[in-house]
């Protein structure tokens, strides 16, 4: 037996008969009873534990569909397997619905971690930092878009000059946010790739990054990188919880924070897309 299904016959209680690497960091196992479930391995410290706190703390609401979470254990995550299939028009709405009253059951504060979660969590493969807060503008700048900014510029992707930009938007913010909003309770790394169609005609998130922040950041994240149908997961989402007036224009303003992020990660050509969307900000 190798460790991976140890781990994964520990956690859930049942015999593994095989297993298939689907890359570096996941692998398909199958248990005895026919049930398959996937592992992450992750060497960061306390990214399996994030996970696996943010997917507990996502699905408690019931709206949005998440993985099962069988448990982790040496930086190795269990979860149910999700079998995909193709994205749909009306599991769109549904999802656009489902997203909205996952962002209404709330989060105690801005930058709130999942029950059980750390104050040390990841974005992706970024460091990303759970410090609390009551207003989303100072928050946001503090915690969200500043630390990233200043990592670009200590490696060199974004100039000092250009990161003024930057930090002059961060000083408008609170006249840039639009109208005060609770805490909600966010996916917080909503790209199309966390996003399932599955094979039951429902949408199914992964690989959260969840905290309490602003439900545009979660909106504004689908539209950065593409959602299949996203007019239609608008449609659904307005339904339920119209959006203040103005979302459209500050998408951009949610939007820098994932695009520092992989500035951090990937280098200057989300740095150019950061500088971009801040300048454009600005002006409008």
């Amino acid at each position: 037996m190798t460790v991976c299904s140890d781990v994964v016959a520990r956690l859930t209680g049942r015999a593994v008969s095989g297993e298939r690497p689907l890359s570096g960091a996941l692998t398909e196992v199958t248990l005895d009873d026919g049930r398959v479930v996937v592992v992450k391995d992750s060497a960061e410290p306390g990214a399996a534990r994030a996970e696996a706190a943010g997917l507990r703390w996502l699905a408690a609401v019931g709206s949005v569909r998440l993985p099962g979470v069988h448990g982790h254990e040496e930086g190795r995550l269990v979860i149910d397997r999700v079998v995909q299939g193709r994205p749909g028009r009306e599991a769109a709405v549904r999802f656009g619905r489902d997203l909205a009253a996952l962002h209404a059951a709330g989060a105690p504060a801005f930058g709130a971690p999942p029950p059980g979660g750390p104050v040390d969590a990841y974005i992706g493969l970024a460091p990303m930092r759970n410090e609390q807060g009551t207003d989303w503008p100072h928050w946001y700048a503090e915690q969200r878009v500043l630390p990233y900014l200043r990592r670009t510029v200590d490696r060199g992707t974004v100039l000092p000059g250009e990161a003024a930009v930057v930090e002059r938007l961060c000083e408008r913010l609170p006249s840039l946010a639009g109208p005060a909003e609770p805490p909600a309770r966010l996916h917080g790394d909503l790209w199309s790739g966390n996003v399932l169609w599955a094979d039951d005609g429902q949408v199914w998130l992964i690989d959260p990054a969840a905290h309490g922040g602003h439900r545009e950041t979660d909106l504004a994240m689908l539209r950065l990188f593409g959602c299949p149908h996203l007019e239609r997961v608008l449609d659904g989402y307005q339904e339920v919880a119209p959006l203040a007036d103005g979302w459209a224009g500050r998408v951009g303003v949610h939007q820098l924070f994932p695009l520092l992020v992989h500035a951090v990660l990937f280098g200057r050509g989300y740095a150019e897309q950061a500088l971009a969307v801040a300048r454009s900000a600005l002006e409008g």
